[in-house]
């Protein structure tokens, strides 16, 4: 027990610490459903904020005031696989039950969202129709278990592991082993915070390890004489809030084989050493900050490897292009072979948004031309894999693909939104709808630099960093300011970041521009590349050449034809697209039909 000074320092752990230790993991299920069985009512509203961070377990956040009573709903998909059949039954659960009170004016009344971990998200999920969903997902292998929560996340990947010709190792057998050795396993259960995994085995890095908590990457080394194909082990990355950390070597190198072995010893270290008294520093990224690589791989060791480990191999990270800025293959958004004689076909989804009449129809088309699998990829796109030759030319044709183009303008192709105030009560800004209409303004109005075939404009509601913003070419992160005397959305602008072969994190140059005055913006400061650049310089090495003094002299924010609906704070109304939108004209909480409950006397 410390003493600092006179004043007597009792380490407690956090609040979020003593809801768990009283119920956590697999035993929160007989509780939800017991909930489900009684309705929204039978949570007492004292107990509301404990029993909603437990369900965070079983895949659901409780949506943003205004809307009590309604879930968004998380499914896990490892590496992003969906198998033959899955992504009907997605958009049959969607369609039952992912129906608001009000329709999004862009996505229509029910919608699955692809999100930057290879998952997918529901809105607007009854707590009554909980026991159905999960039955029907269950029956068809999916689930929506630790998709959420202080436990094992996602893992994620290259989406077309062991369907790609760039691979050095099919890393798809790796991430399908973890989870389901760690989904549902008590032992790691209940860690400190959540816990991101991620498995690479291809040339671009498209597994984004550099952002995980734990990554795995392809590697070489000569083991017995023999050279052998395995996994280089980073530690500690992440982009959360406003303390983005690349993952880094603990000099350790593992095989196919070992990497289950691996992951559970610092999976447990994470779990024994991590902070539970502080939830902002309770990221295994601080503990490597804390301790650095060489007392985490000796602790590792000694503590929780029963086998010696090797030291690191030739790393093959060199070969990354994936995000870099340059024209690559990372994002699979096109038409490419399979080592089989098949294609995939990556498409593109603006914002990672598919309304359901969409996702059937596309689960049609994949068992029509495909066998029926997609995949889902980090950038929220999704692929549609093992069309033959004989059938290529027929489903690129049907009109579905004119939405969700192989070959979309590359403001189409780059464009990622996080949820927003549509949902999200920590998200400062509207951002879904916004994006869209941005990417459709800047296709029509905004001349694209010559060579430029890859252009990434990530936009984040606020600094928990859902969408990815620190790593691309154009950072928007969520904020408020004023115009003309009033209250608006704005966005502080990054630029300059990506992964690939020399990863870097944005940098932050202009701050609280109106959200209005962003797409002129863009315009303003690609037009000054056009003028400005090195011939054959990429926007990324135009960026890192200039100082941020000379950056900020760049890219005027300017009003243009661009119009904005949603320059109003829409953290303060109960839906950002209901007519009437203020607090007081919610209809909730509503009971297992939709139906407003009773306020109480």
């Amino acid at each position: 027990m410390p003493i600092r000074g006179r004043v007597l320092v009792v380490d407690m752990p956090s609040k979020v610490e003593g809801w768990k230790d009283e119920i956590y993991g697999n035993e929160i299920r007989d509780h939800l459903f017991e909930f489900a069985e009684k309705g929204w009512d039978a949570i007492p509203e004292d107990e509301q904020d404990a029993w909603f961070e437990r369900f965070k377990w079983w895949g659901l956040y409780h949506q943003r005031k205004g809307q009590e009573s309604y879930f968004m709903m998380r499914i896990g998909t490892p590496n992003g696989v969906l198998e033959p059949g899955q992504l009907r039954v997605v958009g049959e659960i969607t369609d039952e039950y992912a129906r608001g009170p009000v329709d999004n004016p862009e996505f229509g009344g029910a919608y699955a969202d692809w999100t930057t971990r290879q998952s997918i998200q529901l809105h607007w999920i009854k707590l009554e129709d909980i026991p159905e969903i999960f039955e029907k997902l269950e029956a068809n292998g999916l689930s929506t278990i630790q998709a959420c929560g202080d436990s094992w996340r996602n893992i994620v990947g290259c989406p077309v592991a062991g369907k790609d010709e760039h691979e050095h190792v099919d890393a798809w057998p790796v991430a399908r082993q973890l989870h389901d050795e760690f989904k549902g396993n008590d032992a790691y259960s209940n860690m400190p915070r959540k816990w991101k995994v991620s498995v690479t085995g291809c040339d671009e890095g498209c597994g984004q390890g550099d952002i995980n908590d734990l990554a795995f990457e392809p590697a070489v080394k000569e083991v017995d004489g023999e050279e052998v194909t395995g996994f280089n082990v980073r530690v500690g990355g992440g982009l959360s809030r406003k303390e983005p950390r690349f993952a880094r070597s603990i000099d350790v190198f593992c095989t196919a084989e070992d990497a289950p072995k691996v992951s559970a010893g610092i999976s447990a270290l994470f779990r024994d050493h991590g902070d539970r008294e502080d939830r902002f520093n309770a990221r295994i990224k601080f503990l490597m900050d804390e301790w650095g690589p060489e007392k985490f791989r000796q602790v590792l060791q000694d503590e929780y490897i029963d086998y010696e480990l090797p030291t690191a191999g030739e790393d093959l990270r060199e070969e990354y292009t994936y995000n870099a800025g340059d024209g690559e293959h990372g994002d699979h958004v096109g038409v490419y072979d399979q080592p089989d004689g098949k294609n995939y076909v990556g498409l593109s989804v603006l914002t990672g948004r598919m309304g359901v009449d969409d996702v059937l129809e596309l689960a049609d088309l994949a068992e029509e031309y495909g066998s029926g699998e997609v995949r889902l990829t980090q950038r929220q796109n999704i692929i549609v894999t093992d069309v033959p030759d004989s059938e290529l030319e027929a489903f690129l044709d049907e009109p579905l693909l004119e939405d969700y183009s192989p070959d979309p303008h590359p403001f189409m192709r780059g464009s990622l939104a996080c949820t927003g105030t549509e949902f999200c009560s920590l998200s400062i800004t509207e951002t879904k709808n916004r994006m869209v209409r941005y990417a459709r303004w800047m296709r029509s109005n905004v001349d694209v630099p010559e060579g430029v075939e890859d252009f990434h404009v990530h936009l984040s509601g606020c600094t928990a960093s859902c969408a990815q913003p620190q790593i691309a070419d154009i950072s928007l992160r969520g904020m408020k300011t004023r115009k003309d005397g009033e209250p608006v959305e704005a966005f502080d602008i990054g630029l300059g970041g990506g992964l690939g072969e020399d990863p870097h994190f944005a940098d932050w140059v202009e701050m609280r521009v109106a959200a209005d005055e962003v797409p002129g913006y863009i315009q303003n400061l690609l037009a000054d590349y056009e003028e400005r650049r090195e011939e054959g310089q990429s926007f990324r090495d135009f960026i890192a050449a200039h100082s941020e003094e000379e950056l900020q002299e760049m890219g005027e924010p300017e009003e243009t034809s661009y119009e904005d609906p949603y320059m109003h704070n829409t953290k303060m109304t109960w839906y950002p697209y209901a007519e009437e939108d203020d607090m007081g004209s919610s209809p909730a909480p509503t009971d297992g039909a939709g139906e407003s409950l009773p306020a109480d006397d």
